[in-house]
């Protein structure tokens, strides 16, 4: 093989690589909208606690960049006052991550005040990002 070929090749990896991970810790906005009515909402499910905004993270303990996520999250909490926080270890409750379809680590889910879904976001958004999701759901 020429060293042609393996350039080639090498670039085709990282262009894959870098499309694979350029939404990595985008928070994504979720429609917006009340959550469903009657018993077993997620937020029930996950126990969140009623009229505060809650960031939730699904993480493990040998998952790397969930230290980094759990620095971020107890950061932007602090500084924002009136929020609660929660993490949920996959291996100890692999059920929630099913039901809320975690398919890497870590993943971040805000839910509002009312208990409805709003964002959500795989790999580790930055504080300010955070920040910015969480403002507008503590007004």
């Amino acid at each position: 093989m020429s060293f042609v070929a393996i350039g080639i090749g090498l670039a085709l990896a990282c262009l894959v690589g870098w499309c694979l991970n350029r939404r990595a810790g985008v928070l994504r906005e979720l429609p917006a909208g009340a959550p469903p009515a009657g018993a077993g909402t997620d937020a029930e499910y996950l126990g969140l606690e009623p009229g505060r905004p809650t960031v939730v993270h699904f993480s493990a303990p040998w998952c790397g960049p969930c230290a980094g996520l759990r620095r971020v999250v107890d950061q932007v909490c602090a500084e924002l006052g009136d929020l609660a926080h929660t993490e949920i270890d996959i291996d100890d409750d692999p059920a929630a991550a099913r039901r809320f379809s975690v398919l890497s680590l870590p993943t971040t889910l805000i839910f509002d005040a009312d208990g409805a879904q709003r964002f959500r976001a795989a790999g580790v958004p930055t504080a300010a990002d955070l920040r910015s999701a969480l403002k507008p759901l503590l007004a």
